[in-house]
């Protein structure tokens, strides 16, 4: 009696790799999550301060591709701005009230034009927690930016939690529930 491939029988092959059938595919994995992510989104979102104050926010964010990639990898624009009036940026100079950044993922890495809280260009380190959810880790000047977004519900709604320490300090904790509002466009012309 013959056994079954060391694939099927859910055993490690000799070499130390996973089955087959566990392996992921980082690349492949990350380009198919972004894809999940173009569109128009509701961004209703809660900070939380160091000092305590609280703050409530609605915004709007679109995710675009580009038709054409650089150095053969996807680029992609993320544009936002606030879904109506508010004295938000007034009081937190910080954050810009609207906005374009450009980024393109290479590998396991996102090259962003623009940092999270700093007009400078930085790269974020990007794990994979399953098909659904992103961690995305960012360090720049005295700030480290923990992002954690998560699809919900047939691509439907986005969860993200966002952490950001200065100086070893967790100065902001956000909550952002995101509900899609219009599917992917067509890709951004070069």
């Amino acid at each position: 009696m013959s056994l079954l491939p060391l694939e099927q029988r859910g055993s490690k092959p000799p070499n130390g790799e996973p089955p087959v059938s566990e392996r992921m595919y980082l690349d492949s994995n990350l380009r198919r999550w972004f894809a999940r992510n173009l569109g128009l989104w509701r961004s209703r979102r809660q900070y939380l301060f160091n000092n305590e104050e609280v703050f409530f926010l609605d915004m709007m964010i679109r995710v675009e591709i580009f038709s054409e990639f650089q150095f053969g990898e996807p680029r992609y624009r993320f544009s936002w701005w606030p879904e109506r009036e508010t004295d938000f940026f007034d009081r937190n100079p910080r954050y810009e009230k609207a906005g374009v950044m450009e980024a393109t993922l290479m590998g396991h890495q996102l090259q962003r034009n623009r940092a999270y809280l700093e007009p400078t260009a930085h790269r974020t380190q990007i794990r994979q927690v399953d098909e659904h959810e992103m961690i995305f880790e960012s360090h720049y000047g005295d700030w480290d930016v923990q992002e954690y977004t998560r699809m919900i519900y047939d691509d439907r709604y986005r969860s993200r939690a966002i952490y950001s320490w200065q100086n070893n300090v967790l100065e902001i904790v956000e909550h952002h529930h995101e509900t899609r509002m219009e599917d992917a466009s067509a890709p951004i012309p070069a």
